[in-house]
């Protein structure tokens, strides 16, 4: 057993946390600028952990969260155990429908909602996404527009994290440069 607790971890793009209860991740989140900012929020979201050491089995999710940030080939974070206890229904269907979205693709809210026979429900997947527990591990910036626009991103950073994660993963937006090349001179 591995008991429970949450960490506090450094990655190429700021700090980053994980939550967890024996072999379940519980809670992840995208990175911000200071350690301190994130271990205050990871301790009122998870009032009743403690910041611990990462345990061997949950260090396997950190090392793949800070592999995706840097850009590497991520080990299967599509295959970690994520504690959905107390996740209403449709949101762990999107949860679950937006883990398989390869690295390198996106999809839109309107074809989560029917890949998870919610025909009409673009919205309400988007609203899940917003609230999604497990970011990177469930990957919500993969997952854009109808026309294929970006808004709305929750984390830190806003839209600017989602392209930047985007393109960390070999995304490229259709039709312009990438995020990091800038036009040639003319």
């Amino acid at each position: 057993m591995t008991g429970s607790g949450f960490a506090i971890f450094p990655t190429t793009l700021g700090w980053s946390a994980i939550a967890w209860r024996g072999l379940r991740v519980v809670g992840s989140a995208l990175p911000v600028a200071s350690a301190d900012a994130m271990r205050g929020r990871f301790a009122r979201r998870f009032a009743e952990l403690r910041e611990s050491e990462v345990p061997a089995p949950i260090a396997r999710a950190v090392e793949g969260i800070c592999a995706l940030l840097r850009g590497d080939a991520a080990p299967q974070l599509d295959e970690l155990p994520l504690d959905m206890d107390g996740i209403a229904e449709l949101p762990r269907r999107v949860y679950e429908a937006t883990r398989a979205i390869p690295r390198g693709s996106t999809s839109t809210y309107g074809a989560i909602a029917v890949q998870i026979g919610e025909r009409n429900a673009a919205r309400a997947v988007g609203r899940a996404l917003g609230d999604n527990p497990f970011p990177p591990i469930v990957p919500c910036h993969r997952v854009l527009a109808a026309d294929g626009t970006m808004h709305g991103f929750s984390a830190a950073g806003g839209v600017a994290m989602k392209l930047r994660l985007l393109e960390l993963e070999g995304w490229r937006a259709q039709g312009g440069p990438s995020l990091f090349e800038t036009a040639a001179p003319r």
